[in-house]
């Protein structure tokens, strides 16, 4: 089984487990959910234990569509990482989620205190969640444009 599909807590080196859910607290939200909306203080991030959530972003003329789905064993959120700490993408409950719900400041600032433990949860979430879902958009790409032909280049001295 692949270090993407053992869930983010397999993936983190067991070391480091306990530490993370240290900062933890239970947490539920009923199918329908808004949790987060894009642009929003990204200030928390969830641990998924059971449920689905839909990362969604606005599309001016479409609306909000929906970009990839998040279930049980993976970690939702990371833009809390990056300042200026806000949501890239927004996030509604497809079915009723329980999660372990954690406060971004007070792991980042654990993640300073502990550099073993930060550089741990920091390869974790690049590997599985930010690497991950750049593959899964690389994909997607590929299935939205990739499935046509060439366009052939332009002759030389065409105007573009």
């Amino acid at each position: 089984m692949s270090a993407a599909r053992r869930g983010f807590l397999d993936a983190l080196p067991g070391i480091h487990r306990g530490w993370l859910l240290g900062f933890a607290h239970e947490t539920s939200f009923p199918a329908g959910t808004r949790m987060f909306d894009e642009g929003g203080a990204a200030d928390r991030f969830w641990l998924l234990r059971s449920g689905l959530v839909a990362l969604d972003v606005h599309v001016p003329g479409r609306g909000t569509v929906v970009v990839e789905t998040v279930a049980d064993g993976e970690l939702l959120g990371w833009s809390w990482l990056f300042e200026p700490y806000r949501w890239h993408l927004g996030a509604r409950t497809r079915t009723e989620v329980h999660a372990w719900e954690f406060d971004a400041r007070l792991v980042r600032d654990a993640m300073e205190d502990s550099p073993a433990a930060g550089l741990a949860l920091f390869r974790t979430i690049a590997e599985q969640v930010i690497g991950e879902r750049l593959r899964a958009a690389r994909t997607r790409l590929m299935d939205l444009y990739g499935n046509g032909p060439e366009p052939a280049p332009a002759p030389r001295g065409a105007a573009r």
